[in-house]
């Protein structure tokens, strides 16, 4: 005789199980939303929509009227209670004018109290007193895969969020100056126009980041520069009003080194960077560095691109001689030279 189980429990338990996956679904659905909800309470009162007036670029100058203006927006956010705000330099760089306005709809003129290209952080201040502000978390303890906010006001939508993970971290991304900047995360926290300078918050409502480019035609690849390096230059900027760097008056190109230099003379790198032109009356040209040498030592540290030598060449180095390796008409000849101010 043949017996039959009866399904009627199994299907009861299943009913059970599945009631008790969609619980957990909604239970870990609900603790995202309230970490998103409850950062955006938090540190939105803090995010600021700034208004920037510029001159009009020259090739542009005939299509407007004399004396005309172009405007812009971004986002920044406010460090101090008294009204420090940082953001991105190209949205406030050779402004005419700008103005600050806060979630809660005041408006503030703002100045600019230092601006560095090279890492694309700025700093204004607006006249206020008792303001929400944001504290700046550890970029160095980030985790690819963790939480990222973003908050800003792309495209003139004021306070608009995003959220999304961080991508990658470590990345590094070209500045409008040319120097390369290195401590970059990627998120695919969505940015578009008007975002340039707001926080990239994690789920503490600490930032991690100061949003800063989109890749166009790239989906879900922006990128933050790094808290860490921001806070250093914020720091230098409403200290000193700037970034100090070094230079040596040239204009040079990474070049590979033939096989046989390198192992001729036991050079520690298989490239260097080679002088197009010399400033006149610059460090280098003081040095007696000619068009056509090609440096690959600086102070005992390889230098086999335009991006190492720029980085060797930060504020520690102004007006201290250094030892430069360079190879001149197939030899290796010690050049002195004693760099002078980027500014």
């Amino acid at each position: 005789m043949l017996s039959f189980l009866s399904t009627e429990g199994s299907s009861a338990s299943s009913r059970e199980l599945s009631r008790r996956v969609d619980d957990q679904d909604d239970i870990l659905l609900d603790a995202y939303s309230q970490t998103v909800t409850g950062v955006a309470e938090r540190v939105s009162p803090a995010v600021v929509h700034l208004n920037v007036r510029k001159p009009v670029p020259q090739n542009r100058r005939q299509q407007r009227q004399p004396g005309g203006r172009d405007s812009g927006s971004g986002s920044g956010f406010i460090i101090s209670s008294d009204g420090f705000i940082v953001t991105n330099s190209h949205v406030v760089n050779g402004a005419t004018s700008i103005e600050a306005s806060l979630p809660d709809g005041r408006l503030f003129k703002a100045e600019v109290v230092g601006d560095d290209p090279a890492t694309d952080i700025a700093v204004v201040k607006i006249d206020g007193s008792n303001l929400a502000s944001m504290a700046f978390g550890e970029s160095d303890r980030l985790r690819v895969g963790q939480i990222a906010i973003a908050i800003g006001n792309p495209y003139g939508f004021q306070y608009s969020l995003t959220a999304g993970v961080v991508s990658a971290l470590g990345r590094t991304l070209r500045s409008q100056s040319g120097r390369l900047i290195d401590d970059v995360i990627q998120t695919d926290a969505a940015l578009n126009p008007g975002n340039s300078g707001g926080p990239l918050v994690d789920s503490f409502g600490n930032v991690i980041g100061v949003n800063t480019a989109v890749i166009l035609p790239a989906q879900g690849i922006c990128f933050a520069v790094a808290s860490n390096l921001a806070k250093f230059v914020v720091g230098k900027l409403i200290l000193e009003g700037r970034v100090r760097r070094g230079y040596i008056g040239i204009a040079a190109q990474t070049v590979p080194l033939p096989p046989k230099w390198t192992q001729t003379l036991e050079l520690p790198t298989s490239g260097g960077i080679q002088i197009q032109s010399v400033e006149d009356g610059g460090p280098a040209s003081i040095a007696g560095l000619e068009a056509g040498d090609i440096i690959v030592q600086f102070d005992g540290r390889p230098v086999d691109s335009i991006d190492v030598l720029h980085k060797t060449l930060d504020e520690t180095t102004i007006g201290k001689s250094a030892t430069l390796w360079v190879l001149r008409n197939g030899g290796l000849k010690n050049v002195s030279v004693t760099p002078g101010e980027l500014r």
